[in-house]
């Protein structure tokens, strides 16, 4: 496993144009600029609870809408954070997580085993927070998950309040992705796999 487990990844359309850089042993740190002010509070948690430095500039057709920025942003750092990763070798492969929010609980589960898949079990009682169709969560997730190599369940178990659910499940995937990407020595760089490989 590579020493230096970071990546920078440019990804430009007719629909947007985005970078991002990743440090997946970093502190945390977020510089996200997407132009969605609730979706950048976001990427904020995502990155600091996962402890994985994410630096992200997205110019995306706003004047039709979010959803191509919201789920290109997915696209690319689940890119990152797989290139990043490299062959996959000598990390936790697993992780799991529950996060609280006054009355709303929501967990996630990750296999980061190359095989993507997305279990999304979330309502939401408005369409928007903010400027930002609830509906494009899932796009987001689903894009992140099938470019980034993740086997992802998540799901609100309850709640009520729509910022608290949608921040929760962002939260609970970065405490998740934080556990499976973190390096275990015993492993000695070798995949944690049956198989032997992923």
């Amino acid at each position: 496993m590579s020493k230096n487990r970071t990546a920078t990844v440019t990804r430009k359309t007719r629909e947007t144009d985005i970078t991002v850089t990743v440090d997946l042993d970093g502190t945390g740190k977020a510089d996200v600029e997407t132009g969605v002010g609730f979706f950048d509070h976001m990427l904020d948690s995502l990155s600091r609870h996962s402890f994985i430095d994410l630096t992200m500039k997205a110019k995306g057709d706003l004047h039709i809408d979010a959803h191509h920025t919201v789920e290109d942003t997915g696209i690319v750092i689940g890119q990152a954070i797989m290139e990043a990763l490299g062959d996959f070798a000598g990390i936790n492969r697993f992780g799991h997580a529950y996060i609280p929010m006054d009355e709303t609980l929501s967990r996630a589960s990750i296999d980061l085993c190359k095989r993507p898949y997305l279990v999304w079990k979330v309502d939401f009682r408005r369409d928007k927070i903010g400027d930002l169709d609830t509906e494009l969560f899932k796009e987001f997730f689903h894009a992140l998950a099938g470019n980034g190599g993740m086997c992802l369940h998540v799901e609100n178990i309850y709640g009520e309040n729509n910022h608290h659910i949608a921040e929760s499940c962002f939260k609970a995937t970065a405490r998740a992705l934080r556990m499976a990407v973190t390096a275990d020595p015993r492993l000695q760089g070798k995949p944690a796999s049956t198989k032997g490989s992923l």
